[in-house]
C-alpha cells in the first residue's frame, strides 16, 4: 500500500463545498463498510465494493480494525481533519488500524479503472478482565 498526501491536515481550501457540507452538516455513519457480512460478540466482518468513480460517504471510526484488499486499486480519501490522500492498494495488501477511543472520520473513493473489493474485520471492545477460555 502506497500513500501520497495531496492536502495537509487543517487545510480545507481545495475541498469541494459539497464535501464540506457532508462532513459538517450531515449525520456520519459509524459503519466501517458497505455491507455487514458477519457479526458475533467479538467481531464484525464488513465488505466494501467500489466500482470506478464510486465513493462511500464519510464514516466515523472509533474501534480497531484490520482490512485486506483482494483486488487492488487506486483510491482517494478525505479525512475529517482536512487531509486528502491518494492510496494505491495492491491485491492482498493488509493493514491494521487502532482507532479505539478516537474519532477518526474519512471517506473512500475509487479513482481507478477497476472495481475494488475490501474486507474489514472490526474488533468489538470486549469486557475488560474477562478471560478467554479454550476447549479441547
Amino acid at each position: 500500500m502506497q500513500c501520497v498526501e495531496l492536502n495537509p491536515v487543517g487545510n480545507f481550501d481545495p475541498w469541494e463545498q459539497k464535501m464540506i457540507d457532508e462532513l459538517f452538516h450531515q449525520e456520519i455513519s459509524p459503519s466501517l463498510g458497505g455491507r455487514l457480512v458477519f457479526e458475533n460478540e467479538s467481531v464484525k466482518l464488513w465488505d466494501i465494493k467500489l466500482i470506478p468513480g464510486e465513493r462511500i460517504p464519510f464514516r466515523k471510526h472509533f474501534t480497531n480494525f484490520s482490512c485486506v484488499c483482494t483486488t487492488g486499486g487506486l483510491t482517494l480519501t478525505r479525512s475529517g481533519n482536512g487531509k486528502i490522500s491518494m492510496v494505491k492498494i495492491n491485491p492482498g495488501d493488509t493493514e491494521y488500524f487502532e482507532f479505539e477511543g478516537k474519532n477518526h472520520i474519512y471517506d473512500l473513493e475509487n479513482i481507478g479503472e477497476e472495481s475494488i473489493l475490501i474486507n474489514i474485520l472490526e474488533y468489538k471492545k470486549n469486557n475488560i478482565g474477562k478471560q478467554l477460555l479454550f476447549s479441547d
